[in-house]
């Protein structure tokens, strides 16, 4: 169970604040890489994707809860995906009666090519960032990629994603 921690009010507000200013930031960071991608793929998909990869099979009901969205609208959501074979049914080990859904590598890679396309995109925008300004995002990415595995219970994805933040802090430190 995490450690409560008390704050006083004015650091717990402008904690609350600053995270209000990422959410937002995030939300409008999302609408422009899918202008500048071009891509008319359905975010839902991709989201949906991104979940997977990022918690491992789940049954249908569980990735609808997890996304946000009602059972039929995932179940519409996973059909697609499967049509595609970015996504496969495989026993659900617990119970013998269901199924869970999980991520092909055909979906991996699809997921893959949309990420890159989004950093290619939005490349532009951040291209003549300060090695000081590029260090406090990778870190930022890291700290919020941390928090947020341990809201859903994966420490996968923070790895990977701190390694590469780090990679691309060095790189951008070696021009």
């Amino acid at each position: 169970m995490p450690e409560t921690v008390v704050l006083d009010a004015s650091r717990a507000t402008t904690i609350s604040q600053i995270l209000v200013e990422v959410v937002s930031a995030s939300n409008r960071l999302t609408r422009v890489a899918a202008r500048r991608t071009g891509n008319t793929e359905s975010p839902a998909l991709l989201r949906t994707l991104s979940t997977l990869i990022a918690s491992g099979p789940m049954r249908i009901g569980e990735l609808a809860v997890e996304s946000r969205v009602a059972q039929p609208t995932m179940t519409k959501l996973v059909r697609t995906l499967g049509e595609r074979e970015w996504v496969r049914r495989i026993a659900d080990t617990a119970d013998a009666r269901a199924w869970q859904i999980a991520i092909t590598k055909k979906g991996e890679r699809a997921l893959d090519e949309w990420r890159d396309s989004m950093g290619a995109a939005l490349l532009p925008v951040f291209a003549d960032l300060s090695d000081d300004e590029a260090d406090v995002l990778a870190r930022a990415a890291a700290i919020l990629h941390a928090r947020i595995a341990g809201e859903i219970g994966t420490a996968a994805s923070v790895t990977d994603t701190a390694a590469t933040a780090s990679s691309v802090v060095e790189e951008g430190a070696a021009r």
